[in-house]
């Protein structure tokens, strides 16, 4: 990690305090995607130990004319998105890659970076998972950016085939184990 002004404890701290407010979400929030009659056993997320080490410098590409890319649903209908900028990081002796991508109507300032990794279907829910970025910046190529993988989530049809999630596409299938963020759900739903 390069970023001198990193406090371990802090992010410690953040990190314990993200997932509480998650697992309070998902037990008592009306939105939930967790269905009210199965909510009694819900004893909160099972989560891979916070780990500082899958938390990376990623240098940043920006492609200033995004190219479309149709993203594959749970339940279809596919959903397009444009492919509007990739982070390159180190993790486990490699050099990975992840895009990053926006949709076209949207206006929020979010990338969403779908990724599957060698826990997929063993540790972690069995079709990927998501993390959502919120530079602080405008992101401009060359620039380093912090990606923590211990922010790693599920997303809601892993509770609930009543939710229909775009899958990650294979550029962003990394070849290595992410054992950080969310594990698969353990509860009957």
């Amino acid at each position: 990690m390069s970023d001198q002004s990193f406090d371990v404890d802090a992010w410690r701290r953040e990190l314990r305090d993200n997932r509480a407010e998650k697992d309070a979400f998902l037990d008592e929030h009306p939105q939930s995607p967790i269905a009210p009659e199965h909510r009694e056993e819900f004893d909160g997320l099972a989560y891979f130990d916070p780990d500082p080490t899958y938390r990376v410098e990623a240098t940043v590409t920006v492609h200033n004319d995004p190219e479309p890319i149709e993203l594959e649903t749970t339940a279809g209908p596919n959903v397009r998105y444009l492919r509007t900028v990739s982070f390159e990081f180190g993790l486990a002796g490699d050099t990975h890659t992840l895009s990053g991508y926006e949709q076209e109507t949207a206006d929020e300032e979010s990338i969403f970076v779908p990724f599957r990794d060698k826990t997929t279907g063993q540790q972690s829910y069995r079709k990927g998972r998501y993390m959502e970025l919120t530079p602080t910046t405008k992101l401009e190529t060359g620039a380093t950016v912090p990606i923590d993988f211990n922010l790693a989530y599920s997303p809601f049809c892993a509770f609930s085939d009543a939710f229909s999630c775009p899958l990650p596409p294979e550029e962003n299938w990394l070849d290595c184990a992410i054992r950080a963020g969310e594990r698969a759900p353990t509860f009957a739903t």
